[in-house]
């Protein structure tokens, strides 16, 4: 088993073009998402992020920060999952119902285990 990290980019917060009602048919769906995740062992975590933040560059001791993203997109949130290949955690992610309900897209990340860290 291996583990990866999924981040889920949108362009701005995702929810925001949603109706009341349709917000909440989503949060519903991903709750079920979730909690089919749980039960087959493949969540580590998940949460949704904050719309602000900051990006912070640098290069050999000299920082710049800023609220400033390169792209239009942001990640708004993140799974950290445990699937057998990146091809299962595509699958996984392609399931994730913010693809039936937006404009979304995902980076999948295997994580690299590293000696000593953890």
């Amino acid at each position: 088993m291996q583990e990866f990290m999924l981040f889920i980019k949108t362009k701005g917060d995702h929810l925001e073009s949603l109706s009341p009602e349709q917000q909440q048919a989503h949060i519903q769906k991903v709750g079920v998402y979730i909690g089919g995740l749980i039960q087959a062992g493949k969540l580590k975590g998940a949460q949704p992020l904050e719309m602000e933040g900051a990006v912070l560059h640098g290069n050999k001791g000299v920082f710049k920060d800023g609220p400033f993203n390169e792209s239009k997109e942001v990640i708004v949130g993140y799974f950290h999952l445990v699937a057998d290949s990146l091809e299962e955690a595509v699958e996984i992610a392609k399931a994730n119902p913010i693809f039936e309900d937006m404009d979304a897209s995902m980076e999948i990340r295997p994580i690299k285990q590293v000696e000593g860290i953890n």
